[in-house]
């Protein structure tokens, strides 16, 4: 199988993607230390909203919840209806349900966030790659337990053919358009704080509008 990926990928849409959540819980996040854990938060959860506005299917996944301790709370409280697959296995592609739930998907363009990075993220994305997917690795909502294990990670994801991205631009590729109906939650669910003055301005010519129209009218 190649690893030239830029032969393969195909442009992320709401119906070829879908999202996995690898191991995002309480004791693994104590030991991150290559991005603030505030950030890290921010991405991850802002990330899954979006994935939820533009109705792209999400995964979730821990490992041993008695050693690693739950998911964490920001990411139960976003999704209250999807349920997390609990296994033993390091690599997440070794459970045969967490295979099975992306297949059952229909998709091929396979996002995934882990803690950590070289490990949970890692393992599962270059592991995909093997089984005919597409894995794209949000590197900015994962996290790692140091900055040469998050590069070496990489490194070697990157040599597998995985695609690293990070959580605004791989949900604004899928958005594609800023006057989708989806827009205005994508962008307030990834907390660009730009984007809150271009939703006024939006409403704001948008009333304009209205009135010019009902000036015209008179």
């Amino acid at each position: 199988m190649t690893t030239d990926s830029s032969q393969r990928a195909e442009r992320l849409t709401r119906s070829n993607a879908l999202l996995l959540v690898v191991d995002h819980q309480i004791g693994l996040y104590s030991g991150v230390r290559d991005i603030d854990i505030l950030q890290l938060k921010h991405n991850i959860v802002g990330l899954t909203r979006a994935m939820l506005a533009l109705k792209v299917p999400i995964v979730v996944t821990t490992t041993t919840e008695n050693m690693w301790g739950p998911l964490i709370p920001e990411l139960v409280d976003v999704l209250p209806g999807v349920q997390r697959i609990e296994r033993t296995t390091v690599n997440a592609w070794d459970e045969k349900r967490v295979v099975d739930a992306v297949k059952a998907t229909g998709r091929k363009n396979l996002i995934v966030t882990g803690i950590s990075t070289d490990v949970c993220l890692a393992f599962p994305a270059m592991s995909a790659m093997a089984d005919g997917f597409q894995s794209y690795a949000v590197i900015d909502a994962s996290g790692g337990f140091s900055q040469t294990q998050v590069d070496m990670g990489i490194l070697r994801m990157q040599n597998a053919g995985v695609i690293p991205v990070c959580y605004s631009n791989v949900a604004i590729e899928i958005l594609a358009d800023n006057a989708a109906p989806e827009a205005e939650a994508v962008y307030a669910a990834l907390g660009i704080p730009f984007s809150t003055l271009v939703f006024g301005l939006k409403q704001y010519y948008s009333r304009v509008g209205e009135k010019e129209k009902s000036r015209v009218a008179a």
